[in-house]
């Protein structure tokens, strides 16, 4: 008798929270992107909210939550209710945060449930045309001559661009100086103006100024090559494994109802073959994904784990 009361309790339970999702979202559900306006995240959340709020009703409001790259954003929705109402649109820094700074007010891997990767966008290893290397190994092999010569621009200390070139220095043992701007575009600017020597950057910074030739690309930092420039070959060609991409994703809340998860991840998943969507992702130089909950939540892990040993090993510091 008292464990067919258990296993009645237990159906009703399931049953009430299967048609709590089935009913989802019932109020505004609040996208916080730990960015600016405008950036990568803050796009690609707008699309995906406007996808959501096609398919499934309701609404899906953008909420910009910038700062301390990015653990202010992140931390809001840490901490909110584990209802579905709640969702941060994030990228990468996520998992470089993590090992990046030494005190967080929130464990990523403990207050927050992988949703779904939406998109991952490469980074372009570009030169100035003054420098006299048309391949990655030239280039590998012109620092090598040049010990501490040659200037990297990135858009900060820590960025996924500073840690790209953290990546190649340890592979290849090459010797170079790092100078950090204030985001991607000034060191894109220093790079045309022949202050610096080359950076990584993605592809909405980088595209335009190769095109107009001012500078050169030697690479790209995916296992494949960009549709968006088949002729730059991936860095992985010379030195296999090589990957370094800017990924943008959907987490929710720790506890947040599986069924919510998964429909948010179903969604996502939607919205991404959309031809609206998805031609809009890959304008951009990134890569539609949609992978579920938990091929997510491996690769995050994995990402935490990757990034983790390049920052240790080349003691990235914070500014």
């Amino acid at each position: 008798m008292k464990y067919s009361i258990i296993g009645t309790l237990v159906a009703a339970a399931c049953a009430a929270a299967s048609a709590h999702a089935q009913q989802y979202p019932t109020k505004p559900v609040r996208i916080v992107v730990p960015t600016n306006p405008g950036g990568g995240a803050d796009i690609q959340a707008r699309l995906v909210a406007k996808a959501f709020q096609e398919s499934i009703g309701g609404m899906f409001i953008v909420e910009n939550r910038s700062g301390a790259s990015g653990t202010i954003g992140a931390d809001i929705v840490a901490k909110a209710p584990a209802d579905g109402y709640t969702v941060l649109v994030t990228t990468s820094l996520l998992a470089t945060s993590a090992t990046l700074y030494r005190k967080l007010p929130y464990d990523a891997l403990k207050d927050l449930t992988p949703v779904s990767q939406i998109s991952s966008a490469p980074q372009y290893l570009v030169v100035h045309p003054t420098v006299p290397a048309r391949t990655v190994k030239e280039f590998v092999a012109l620092a090598k001559s040049q010990p501490g010569k040659l200037n990297a621009g990135s858009s900060g200390s820590g960025s996924a661009n500073h840690l790209a070139v953290e990546m190649l220095k340890q592979r290849t043992g090459i010797d170079v100086h790092h100078i950090p701007y204030k985001s991607g575009a000034p060191a894109m600017t220093a790079l045309i103006g022949g202050e610096v020597d080359f950076t990584f950057t993605g592809a909405v910074t980088a595209l335009p100024p190769i095109r107009a030739r001012q500078v050169r690309a030697l690479g790209v930092t995916s296992l494949k090559a960009s549709s968006a420039t088949p002729d730059v070959p991936p860095l992985a060609a010379t030195y296999p494994g090589f990957e370094s991409a800017n990924w943008y994703a959907l987490f929710v809340p720790a506890g947040t109802p599986a069924l919510i998860v998964s429909k948010l991840s179903a969604e996502t998943a939607k919205a991404i073959k959309s031809p609206a969507v998805r031609d809009f992702i890959r304008q951009d130089g990134a890569d539609p994904v949609g992978s579920s909950p938990q091929e997510f939540a491996a690769f995050f892990k994995r990402e935490i784990a990757r990034y983790a040993e390049v920052i240790r090993k080349g003691k990235v510091q914070v500014d």
